[in-house]
């Protein structure tokens, strides 16, 4: 395997990280255990997802995660309380997965899987908050659910095809930038619209 598939797979899953952290850590695990997820030599230091403790603990926070992140409000404090657990997990999942014999390239992985897991938090977050200001719970609903879906079909591809993980990091990446320059127009303009004009001088 290429160094630019290791790059992709660990771009994709610290992206995925930033959305769905422990379901990221699970759903990799169980694939592990099950061996529908045929990892290569080099990416056997993932082994330890497939821990039954840590599986363990990763399905009982990826179950409370996927109740409150379907409650609205409750879903932007969870991520709130995440905004700095999801970022390092993103950067040790990146960190298991480049190789060890190289210390360079696990530094730079760990900075850019945490900024990568950072980003897509932001992105989540933002669209979230917009979400939350429906007056309507549904939408709530679709949406973290079309995230649970992504984040474990995203997952099985990246790790099933590594030669396409690059392209859907990069896609990854460019739809959560959309996420984040949606949000903060759709905020703009929500508080642009509460300003009342200026009665006009004389």
């Amino acid at each position: 395997m290429g160094i630019m598939e290791i790059i992709g797979i660990a771009g994709s899953v610290s992206l995925l990280a930033g959305w769905r952290l422990y379901l990221s850590i699970f759903a990799t695990g169980l694939a592990m255990r099950m061996e529908a997820i045929p990892l290569p030599d080099h990416l056997q230091s993932l082994d330890v997802l497939a821990n039954p403790w840590v599986m363990g603990l990763a399905a009982v926070a990826a179950v409370a995660e996927f109740f409150a992140d379907k409650v609205m409000w409750l879903d932007s404090a969870w991520d709130a309380i995440h905004t700095f657990v999801r970022p390092i997990g993103g950067a040790l999942l990146a960190l298991a997965i480049i190789d060890p014999a190289d210390p360079a390239t696990q530094v730079v992985a760990f900075l850019l899987g945490g900024g990568a897991a950072l980003t897509a938090h932001a992105g989540k977050a933002g669209a979230r908050g917009v979400v939350n200001a429906s007056p309507e719970p549904v939408s709530n609903i679709a949406v973290s659910s079309v995230e649970d879906v992504a984040t474990v079909g995203l997952l099985y591809l990246a790790y099933e095809y590594p030669y396409a993980a690059g392209a859907i990091a990069l896609v990854l990446l460019a739809f959560v930038v959309w996420l984040i320059w949606l949000a903060r127009k759709l905020v703009r303009g929500f508080f642009g619209r509460r300003k009342k004009p200026e009665p006009p001088p004389g």
